[in-house]
């Protein structure tokens, strides 16, 4: 996209504000359902086409909402944005929209645990042929894309491993053959993504992550072209009913006012956090893409230019060490979420992936002891120090 741009922290501030009359400072919640009009002339009209600035109906689009779909698109470079009530409600909504009975799909085996079942479960039961490979092996890209596909599916940092995709090789190799590419990009987050003008054709986050930041609201949001998000996404979300609600879309806003300052923070201490873990003797692997040791570090300095705000680290000793070291944790908390202001540890193997059998897990890297660790925004000597006694327990 020869026009891509990343939003300053000016415009993740004031990007996309449309003020009442009013003149509010903060954006206004527009917590209405609804909308009247001057006669039954403008409703007809409005139904016929509805311009920008006209609302409808809350299920097809809201002054708040539009105020957080226009931001969002901003600092991701897209040109246009629609948003939804979860991440997942933007994974499946994505999937679903841009799909038919008939269509082949080529995905990369490491993902979320909803996410496979939307593509194992629901895509195939509708009659879509859905193919996995390893996301980081381009030959396996290649083989299985040479049949053809309609879409290509993956996240750019897998989670909870923190495998990278190559995403400008393998949109190369899906637009050859006229495949779309469809990211999840949460573990990239929309700071250092630049995911669309590497090739991707739609981005999807769970705004409930990096996004709110604060664990508060359920949110998601899928990015794309124009004609592929009215066209194509707006007219199946708006009908299914999974669009965002006003209230979320103004807490969204709050969090991408911040966005830029927490997630660099967060990253510097992940950072710190990797370099203090991969020598201690409990642990016997430590993932994080801004190491050196990280096998693919070259490629997330080239495709985000960090290593992001996840750590992940397996403790010897399996499900009970892993067990232990949570319990020991003073101020990192237990829990499934990610990208929030507070740290969050998490077992992947009995909570987020425990719907995987023993051996998906297995070839996916998830051991029982691994720990996936979303670093926050506390003092980071306060993390290390926590990691490290909890360790000694462990």
């Amino acid at each position: 996209m020869a026009d891509f741009k990343k939003a300053s922290r000016t415009e993740l501030v004031h990007g996309g504000t449309k003020r009442s009359q009013w003149g509010e400072l903060s954006e206004a919640i527009f917590l209405t359902q609804g909308f009247a009009y001057d006669s039954a002339e403008q409703a007809e009209a409005r139904f016929i086409k509805t311009e920008a600035d006209e609302y409808i109906y809350a299920r097809y689009g809201n002054p708040t909402v539009a105020m957080f779909e226009e931001r969002i698109a901003l600092l991701e470079g897209a040109e246009d944005a629609f948003a939804t009530a979860s991440g997942m409600a933007a994974v499946s909504g994505a999937l679903t929209a841009m799909l038919k009975a008939g269509d082949r799909v080529v995905a990369a085996r490491a993902l979320f645990g909803s996410c496979l079942y939307v593509l194992e479960t629901i895509l195939t039961r509708f009659g879509v042929e859905v193919v996995f490979v390893d996301g980081a092996d381009l030959a396996q890209w290649e083989e299985a894309l040479k049949p053809g596909a309609e879409l290509v599916f993956f996240e750019s940092m897998s989670n909870p491993t923190l495998e990278l995709v190559d995403v400008e090789a393998v949109s190369k190799l899906a637009h050859a053959v006229g495949a779309k590419v469809v990211v999840d990009n949460v573990f990239s987050t929309p700071v250092y993504s630049r995911a669309i003008e590497q090739g991707a054709d739609v981005v999807v986050y769970s705004a409930t992550k990096h996004i709110d930041g604060q664990g508060r609201t359920l949110g998601g949001v899928i990015l794309g072209s124009r004609e592929i998000i009215r066209g194509v996404i707006e007219p199946y979300m708006k009908h299914t009913g999974g669009s965002m609600s006003p209230f979320t879309a103004w807490v969204m806003l709050k969090g991408l006012e911040t966005i830029d300052l927490r997630v660099r923070a967060q990253t510097a201490s992940a950072e710190a956090i990797a370099k203090a873990v991969i020598g201690h003797p409990k642990v016997t692997r430590v993932s994080y893409p801004g190491l050196e040791s990280h096998p693919q570090h070259e490629l997330a300095q080239r495709q985000l230019g960090a290593g992001g705000t996840m750590v992940a680290f397996e403790i010897e000793g399996g499900k009970e060490a892993a067990f232990r070291f949570c319990n020991a944790l003073k101020v990192i908390l237990i829990s499934n979420n990610l990208g929030d202001a507070k740290s969050i540890a998490t077992h992947p193997a009995t909570t987020t992936h425990q719907r995987l059998s023993p051996e998906q897990r297995q070839g996916l890297g998830i051991g029982d002891g691994l720990i996936r660790l979303s670093v926050g925004i506390e003092d980071t000597g306060d993390l290390v120090a926590d990691i490290q006694q909890a360790l000694d327990v462990a």
